[in-house]
């Protein structure tokens, strides 16, 4: 296309985790116009996960600009700049408390961008919390048709416009299908920081992992992290896998492993999980899947999204040969676009976004369902954790937004979030049994 005719769309995307920064920059990526440009700007909302520079590294997903701001920095930082779009990949409460914000930065005006939040995969828990925390964006994403439904279902059944619910898909879908076996043939399990949630399952599921390996020493099986011990990703990982293994003995061709799941992908043949996004991924290119059932089918583990995908399967049953076959009326419904629909997936909010962006008489004024009024034992505590009063302004002593911090700021950051980490994964687990005792 000629220069002239290419138009560059400013974006910026406000993250908390590593994971959600993934989500957020490949969605603005593919929820821009085919014929433009965009300028992406990033911004990551300083707190407990904020991802360190090896986890930027290995999403693999660039910006023009990235910087970690405070919720306060983020909402002045809008009022002065010009955007096109902006992507909320946030925890429900944080998207709250910035389209409150929002609000409140934005009054009066009829320029400003296209609000677009949603969820990073499958939405297997606090469907009504999660939602109506959300609303109040232009477009609240659905990664399927089932989630659409389930969304406009919510809305629809509190009062609250659904309007905004659209039909997309996951972003981060992709990759060449399945062709055959590799070479050596290679099993993967995709572990989650905070699914099982106790040393006994996550000690099972290691040793049934280093079993496999011992029992099919032709093949190469590989443990694939999300991060590494003191680094926070969505979820808190109290038992690293890591340290669990170094009490274990595995046999050579078990492997620890790293990188973007997208590069792991591409060596798979068999793909295992408990309930991670992984399996969207893996099906979307129709390599061989497993979500397992050995410690039940529960919504505690998520894993009970997947009943009547044909995944279910034990680590008996892959021990001597298993390989289920998923219900491809199952796969269709879950925005994993393994019938090659995944191009025309997200011109539904391409679509939308430009209607609202040539909407005569500029847009209209965020309306979250939640208000001061219809939630005022619940809202006001949502926004002061974000240093935010009930309008949406910033409270007496929230953090200095016109410089950066210097370096004894910098320490003093540092230090506490290593505190804080180091209370979560050493300090709170001991106290926990303790109080079993």
């Amino acid at each position: 296309m000629p220069a002239s005719a290419t138009k560059t769309r400013r974006v910026a995307v406000l993250a908390d985790s590593d994971t959600r920064w993934k989500w957020g920059a490949l969605t603005a990526n593919r929820i821009a116009p085919e014929n433009s440009d965009i300028r992406l700007d990033g911004y990551l909302l300083r707190g407990r996960a904020t991802p360190t520079a090896r986890q930027l590294q290995e999403v693999g997903v660039h910006a023009d600009s990235l910087r970690e701001v405070s919720a306060v920095e983020f909402l002045r930082t809008m009022a002065q700049e010009s955007y096109d779009v902006l992507v909320l990949a946030l925890v429900g409460g944080g998207v709250q408390a910035i389209l409150h914000g929002l609000k409140q930065v934005w009054e009066g005006k009829t320029e400003r961008p296209v609000v677009v939040t949603g969820y990073v995969g499958v939405v297997y828990e606090k469907l009504a919390d999660g939602l109506l925390l959300r609303h109040g964006a232009d477009l609240v994403l659905a990664n399927s048709r089932q989630d659409a439904e389930r969304f406009r279902a919510v809305y629809d059944g509190v009062g609250a416009d659904a309007s905004s619910v659209t039909e997309v898909a996951l972003p981060f879908l992709g990759g060449e299908p399945y062709t055959g076996e590799h070479d050596p043939y290679t099993v993967v399990f995709a572990a989650q920081p905070s699914v099982p949630d106790n040393r006994r399952d996550r000690t099972y599921l290691l040793d049934r992992l280093i079993r496999h390996a011992r029992k099919h020493p032709e093949r190469e099986v590989l443990l694939k992290l999300r991060s590494k011990p003191g680094e926070h990703t969505t979820h808190i990982e109290e038992l690293p896998y890591q340290k669990l293994v170094q009490r274990l003995d595995p046999p050579a061709n078990f492997k620890l492993v790293y990188g973007n799941m997208g590069e792991v992908l591409d060596r798979t043949d068999l793909m295992v999980t408990i309930s991670s996004t992984a399996a969207l991924e893996s099906l979307h290119r129709r390599i061989p899947t497993v979500v397992l059932s050995d410690l039940g089918v529960r919504e505690v583990l998520g894993n009970h999204h997947f009943v009547g995908s044909g995944c279910l399967a034990s680590w008996d049953q892959l021990d001597e040969g298993h390989r289920p076959v998923p219900d491809e009326e199952w796969v269709s419904r879950q925005g994993v676009c393994a019938d090659g629909s995944y191009a025309t997936a997200f011109d539904a909010a391409r679509e939308r976004i430009s209607e609202l962006l040539e909407r005569p008489g500029g847009m209209p004024a965020l309306t979250p369902y939640y208000t001061p009024a219809t939630a005022p034992g619940y809202l006001p505590g949502i926004l002061a954790r974000h240093h935010l009063g009930p309008d949406g302004s910033p409270l007496p002593g929230a953090p200095a937004h016109d410089k950066d911090p210097g370096p004894v700021r910098q320490i003093v950051r540092r230090a506490a979030r290593g505190a804080y980490r180091h209370g979560v994964q050493r300090v709170a687990p001991v106290i926990r049994r303790m109080g079993e005792l």
